[in-house]
């Protein structure tokens, strides 16, 4: 199921547009950024340095700092600032719905009546009622039969309507007035099909350990940073509990095939078709989350079978972790307890960044800080992959009886840290109102859920690569990445 392709040649970004460095992005003799997703040194001619200035000291006037803020943009180094659309914007909501009455009607009101809204009632017990509370807040609606979950009801949708826009919200989202406004400025870049603003838990009542763990680690939220979203970088993908759509670029719509993932296939597929993605944090939409540990590890386990079925439509999109060999092999020695090994192949895979940006005019110190500053995250990318896909076998490993003394002991001590230390540095970074054991415990269960779900179907089809790490070689000593996280959002 392809996606339309982009419709004409990039010749940069509009003009007008407003453009920022991300913090992330590291300057150094004013002519030499260092930073984006994956990380890269980029040398500035004396022309990028004065369209650089250009970005700086307000919008985007002349084609060279339209190009650059392109370039920028594309390589995760900057991030576009554009304005709420004044005009009216010819949008639709859609809105797929199965027996969700109530948060429907919370749905519903959210919208304050902005724009049209079609609810898509994908076989509800209770079709009248649905009617009825879509009647009382203006919405059309829309009754499919035969079920088929979200990415089918959204279909059903697009094909009734004939606007140039399109806003899916799932019926357990709340939003606020202006939200679709906020993320439109995005689309007045042509090359721009979809943006999604951060999906944040909405506060419960409840203030038991499942919810708020819940609140500070949902799947859905993807963090407080701007980003272009493609497989590969820091954001590879995004939900369509809340998504804005260029209804031109998005051709047939969902394959519904996919019960979960199609949210990630369809970004995936305008992503390889050309078109741009981009994830505004600056706007945020709330969303009702589980309130119990069975029903976060459920959807967690759902995730988890997702993962097959995008792997073969994006071969290679989906590994589940992403390693720099010298920094890999760097943290394996250090928790085998063998520091001049360690030594050796940090000062290998540093001197081979050096030799290849030697040309870049960056001095020692900023030469051999990407070596240095990717062990902390390849250490914690191999803990997440361990705790997904090995932590049955690692636990057997930390209770079996057989070595014995100061062996047994630093066996225990490596593989409690692969296992405990991504969810500790979670919490520090997060700071829940939940305990760090309760909530180190919440992130490996989280997990091994979720890779429950992977196992399941790499032994059901005999598929093994979304189980597989794989390596980047590249000069900027990329640092781990974990990549399987690949939520949808459900309707139903």
């Amino acid at each position: 199921m392809p996606s339309v392709a982009v419709p004409a040649e990039d010749a940069g970004v509009p003009r007008g547009t407003r453009v920022e460095l991300d913090p992330t992005t590291r300057e150094f003799a004013r002519n030499i950024l260092f930073g984006g997703s994956p990380a890269r040194a980029l040398r500035l001619s004396t022309s990028g340095v004065r369209a650089l200035d250009e970005l700086r000291a307000g919008t985007v006037v002349s084609p060279a700092a339209a190009s650059l803020a392109r370039r920028l943009i594309d390589a995760g180094m900057a991030d576009p600032l554009p304005g709420p659309v004044a005009v009216a914007f010819d949008v639709t909501v859609i809105i797929p719905v199965r027996d969700r009455l109530l948060e429907l009607e919370d749905c519903l009101q959210g919208l304050g009546g902005e724009h049209p809204v079609l609810v898509v009632d994908d076989e509800s017990a209770d079709p009248e009622a649905i009617a009825a509370v879509c009647s009382q807040h203006g919405a059309r609606v829309a009754r499919r039969s035969g079920g088929g979950g979200p990415g089918a009801a959204r279909n059903f949708g697009l094909s009734l309507i004939r606007t140039e826009f399109v806003a899916f919200l799932d019926s357990d989202c709340v939003s606020s007035p202006g939200w679709i406004s906020r993320l439109a400025g995005h689309l007045t870049d042509p090359l721009v099909a979809a943006v999604a603003p951060r999906i944040v838990p909405i506060a419960g009542t409840d203030r038991g350990a499942a919810t708020r763990y819940a609140s500070a680690r949902s799947p859905l939220d993807l963090g407080d940073r701007s980003a272009r979203v493609a497989p590969g970088t820091r954001v590879s993908y995004v939900p369509t509990a809340a998504l804005l759509v260029r209804r031109a670029a998005i051709g047939e719509g969902f394959d519904e095939e996919l019960r979960y993932g199609e949210d990630v296939d369809l970004v995936w597929r305008l992503v390889d078709a050309g078109w741009r993605v981009r994830y505004d944090p600056t706007v945020q939409v709330a969303h009702r989350e589980p309130s119990s540990w069975s029903g976060l590890l459920r959807r967690r386990y759902r995730y988890g079978t997702s993962v097959v079925p995008l792997t073969r439509r994006h071969p290679g999109a989906t590994s589940p972790l992403v390693l720099q060999p010298w920094s890999a092999l760097t943290v394996l020695a250090l928790l085998a307890r063998r520091p001049l090994c360690a030594a050796a192949t940090c000062a290998t895979g540093t001197g081979l960044i050096v030799r290849r940006l030697r040309t870049t005019g960056l001095g020692w110190r900023q030469l051999t800080w990407p070596m240095a500053s990717s062990l902390w995250p390849t250490f914690l990318g191999l803990g997440r992959w361990c705790g997904q896909f090995a932590s049955p076998v690692l636990v057997l490993l930390l209770v079996r009886p057989g070595a014995r003394g100061r062996t047994r002991r630093r066996r225990r001590v490596a593989l409690g840290m692969l296992l405990l230390c991504p969810g500790l540095s979670e919490w520090a970074r997060r700071r829940p109102k939940l305990d760090p054991f309760r909530f180190g415990l919440g992130v490996l269960a989280d997990e091994a859920a979720y890779g429950a779900g992977v196992w399941r179907q790499c032994l059901r089809d005999r598929l093994w690569s979304p189980l597989v790490p794989s390596t980047a070689r590249t000069a900027s000593g990329l640092t781990a990445q974990n990549k399987s996280d690949y939520h949808s959002s459900c309707a139903g």
